[in-house]
């Protein structure tokens, strides 16, 4: 569904992607993870049009889309959750969960894809009349990706789902995720906390200064002396 071949990516003078090379097959789930600062939220970003490549091809379900507008890409399917949310504080849940259906696509299948959303996330169902604002962390991140979903998601790229959670809501959002994967939407999610989420990844990869270092599975990371280091946070 996804091939990003050989992306370069410049700020000014400073190169922040090397030769970037990645694959993320339809329903697949995949992690990548590394150091902070090392470039895995800026290869999100690029891919979903929020950052220009210098150089390389972002390929998506056959259609190169390589700086292509983000507008564009929700359009198509491919929806950025960021890190920082960007909720609407004084806006209610519902209102934030509309607004994620604004594409024409999305449009015709809004009550369809809200109906989906809370049942997922039976919190938010109950509190469809609070404002943002008031939500708890984890309850603040459900919102982002149930407005994410509303845009009828084909593939979800997710930035940092658990940052700032507490250990129990880590968990709860990840089976979430996972939960969404498996009813058909391709994931790919940029994540520290990588023991936890690689549990429903079917591969993972390691970013460091701008570069990939490593593809494969959980097992075979725990066999490589560099990577279980990164992986394990040690």
């Amino acid at each position: 569904m996804l091939d990003v071949s050989n992306v370069n990516l410049l700020y000014g003078e400073f190169q922040a992607l090397h030769d970037i090379s990645l694959r993320v097959d339809d329903r697949e789930l995949v992690v990548v993870f590394g150091p902070n600062g090392h470039g895995k939220s800026t290869l999100l970003k690029a891919i979903c049009g929020l950052q220009p490549v210098a150089s390389g091809s972002i390929i998506f379900d056959g259609k190169d889309i390589t700086n292509f507008k983000a507008i564009d890409l929700v359009e198509m399917g491919l929806v950025y959750i960021a890190e920082d949310r960007h909720l609407f504080p004084t806006m209610s849940v519902l209102e934030n969960l509309k607004l994620g259906a604004y594409n024409t696509k999305a449009r015709d299948k809004e009550q369809e894809n809200l109906e989906y959303v809370l049942q997922l996330f039976p919190r938010l169902k109950e509190r469809l009349k609070k404002q943002a604002q008031t939500l708890s962390g984890g309850e603040a991140r459900m919102l982002a990706i149930g407005r994410g979903l509303m845009s009828n998601a084909r593939l979800l790229a997710v930035d940092e789902p658990s940052l700032g959670l507490a250990p129990k809501l880590r968990v709860e959002v990840f089976e979430k995720i996972s939960e969404i994967n498996q009813s058909g939407i391709t994931v790919l999610m940029v994540e520290q906390n990588v023991l936890q989420a690689s549990d429903y990844a079917a591969k993972i990869y390691l970013v460091e200064d701008g570069r990939i270092v490593f593809e494969g599975s959980k097992n075979e990371a725990l066999n490589q002396k560099h990577v279980k280091e990164v992986f394990l946070g040690i």
